[in-house]
């Protein structure tokens, strides 16, 4: 890297929900930010854990026996290959670190497409 990368300047650039934008990478991973409200899909990933930071904002992580409620500032990883939903009730930041290329709907044939800011 250059120069340190400002998470609300990147932020900033788009406003569109649940689709994941790559500000950096190291050592083989994406990490992202993202902005999300309402549910996204229950989904699992077979091969990584599943990483969620919360920069702004409040969010549930829904499993399947219990909800996991992070507020800004905290962070939950869902282990490989357990089902869960994030949902957010308002708008809410998040930061993301994955493998690069991993699906973010487990599923490369309805993933969003990998974005890079």
């Amino acid at each position: 890297m250059e120069k340190p990368v400002n998470l609300a300047e990147k932020l900033a650039t788009f406003d569109e929900k649940w689709s994941p934008r790559t500000v950096a990478t190291f050592n083989g991973n994406d990490v992202m930010v993202v902005k999300v409200q309402g549910a996204f899909n229950w989904h699992a990933h077979a091969d990584t854990d599943d990483l969620f930071l919360v920069l702004r904002g409040q969010i549930d992580i829904r499993l399947r026996d219990r909800t996991v409620t992070l507020d800004a500032g905290e962070m939950f990883v869902v282990p490989k290959g357990v089902e869960h939903c994030p949902y957010a009730r308002d708008e809410a930041h998040l930061l993301l670190i994955e493998p690069s290329g991993t699906p973010n709907t487990g599923d490369p044939a309805t993933a969003a497409a990998r974005k890079v800011i």
